[in-house]
This record gives structure tokens, C-alpha cells and sequence, in this order.
């Protein structure tokens, strides 16, 4: 864990089977402009993972990078974390466009997360609103995509197949807004229960972190803030990326 800790920022380092399975989905389906440049196996693992790399090779025919054997000690001195099964991969950067009008499809549902604090958690909470059925999510310029490698691993691999976008909040409000969406934001403060709210698309859901939640500006601008009710008595709260899942499989079945 010490490790992660150290390593979770500024990586483009994949790790894992799940994680390079979608770079290479997203780079065949041109979802983005993300590239596998190498791709590293633990030779000592060559027969156990043969299927594995014999799929990579044949990738790398197609998408012009190289698969070579490394010592263990190399792929785990590279790697952030230890589930990556032998198998690393060094990749690009990707590119992250501005959020505009054009970005935001017809009787969509897009997502923004603010704040959170940890890069794990924010793949956790990917995870669930892409299995939840979101058309994209509206990243802050200060994000974790960073920390690309990391995100992806704790995401599935949903990170690389999302359309992610860039904008300020207030920016994003305004531009949903224009485009015909719906804006709600999560908040406690003159809310309704998220099970009685209309959340039918178009609509620009919005998500704080723990720590420093929707800043009062972006808040201000919502159409509706929505509270997550409890089945009983506490005074604590969940997680951002719990209360994103449960959110988003909320505007899921509302929109069955």
C-alpha cells in the first residue's frame, strides 16, 4: 500500500490484462487517442499467461507497438500496484478535450464528479456510472487522469472507454444547461429525496468529494440538489463513489 501511495500520481504505466484490454478496445474504436508503446511480460510466467501474449502480439501487428520479456523484479519496480499479473504496459498520454455543446449528445446522461480526493475512488466511482449507462463524464482541470494507470486498473478499464471532457464546474453547468440538460447536484441543503426527483434525461448529474463536496457557486446554479436518504438514524455519509453509484443506477432505472 505504501507503494500505491507513493506511485499514484503522474503514471501511464497500465497494469493488468483488464487495463490493456481497454486501451486497445478504445484505440481500435478510436475512443480516444491513448497508445499502448510497449508492452512488458514477466518471462517466467511466458507458458502460464501464453494466450494473453500471444493476443498482445497480435495487437501490436496491428497497433504498432512492441511486446517484450522482462525480469519480475523490472515489471514490479515499474508497477504501481501488484495485481497486475506479469503483465505492464508503458502508454501515451491522452488527450482530453474541452467540454462544448457539441460534446453533449441528445437526451443524454453525463456526470460530474468534484473533489474527490483519491485516485482509487475515482475509478471506483467510473466504474459504476459507466456500467450505469453514462453517455460521459466532465472532468475539473485538476483531475486524476494524471494518475491514468492507477484509475484505469480501479475503474475495470471503464476510464479508457468513457468520453471524458474538461471544464470548469460553473462552465459546465451553463454549457449543460444551454444544451437542454437538467443539472442536479448531490447536497443536503434545501434538497429532495434523490427517489423523488425527476432525473429523467437530459440530465448533468453532479457529485462532491468528502472533504470539500459542490462548491456554494455550483450549487447555486442547479435546477434541483438531491439527498440520498438512509434506511436508518446516522449521521455520517457515504462515500463520493458510493453516493455516484447509487445516483447514477438511480437515473438508470428512472430512465428504463
Amino acid at each position: 500500500m505504501i507503494k500505491e501511495t507513493s506511485r499514484q500520481v503522474a503514471s501511464t504505466v497500465f497494469e493488468g490484462m483488464t487495463s490493456l484490454s481497454a486501451v486497445i478496445e478504445s484505440a481500435l474504436s478510436g475512443k480516444n487517442d491513448r497508445r499502448i508503446t510497449e508492452v512488458l511480460y514477466d518471462k517466467s510466467k511466458a507458458q502460464s499467461k501464453a494466450k494473453e501474449i500471444a493476443y498482445l502480439r497480435r495487437m501490436a501487428e496491428k497497433l504498432d507497438f512492441t511486446v517484450t520479456e522482462a525480469d519480475a523484479a523490472e515489471i514490479d519496480d515499474l508497477a504501481t500496484g501488484n495485481s497486475h499479473g506479469g503483465i505492464i504496459a508503458r502508454c501515451t498520454e491522452r488527450t482530453i478535450p474541452p467540454l462544448t455543446g457539441e460534446s453533449l449528445p441528445e437526451a443524454g446522461f453525463v456526470t460530474m464528479i468534484e473533489g474527490i480526493e483519491d485516485p482509487y475512488n475515482f475509478g471506483y466511482a467510473l466504474r459504476s456510472i459507466y456500467a450505469a449507462g453514462a453517455d460521459a463524464v466532465i472532468l475539473t482541470p485538476r483531475n486524476w487522469m494524471s494518475a491514468a494507470g492507477v484509475v484505469c486498473r480501479s475503474s475495470a478499464g471503464t476510464s479508457e472507454l468513457l468520453p471524458l471532457f474538461v471544464s470548469e464546474p460553473a462552465d459546465a453547468v451553463h454549457i449543460a444547461k444551454s444544451a437542454g440538460y437538467k443539472v442536479v447536484c448531490a447536497g443536503i441543503r434545501d434538497s429532495v429525496s434523490a427517489f423523488d426527483a425527476d432525473l429523467t434525461r437530459p440530465i448533468f448529474l453532479i457529485v462532491g468529494g468528502e472533504k470539500r463536496g459542490i462548491s456554494r457557486a455550483v450549487l447555486d446554479l442547479a435546477d434541483e440538489v438531491v439527498r440520498l436518504d438512509y434506511g436508518r438514524p446516522f449521521r455520517g455519509s457515504l462515500s463520493a463513489a458510493s453516493a455516484a453509484s447509487i445516483l447514477a443506477y438511480e437515473v438508470l432505472r428512472q430512465n428504463r
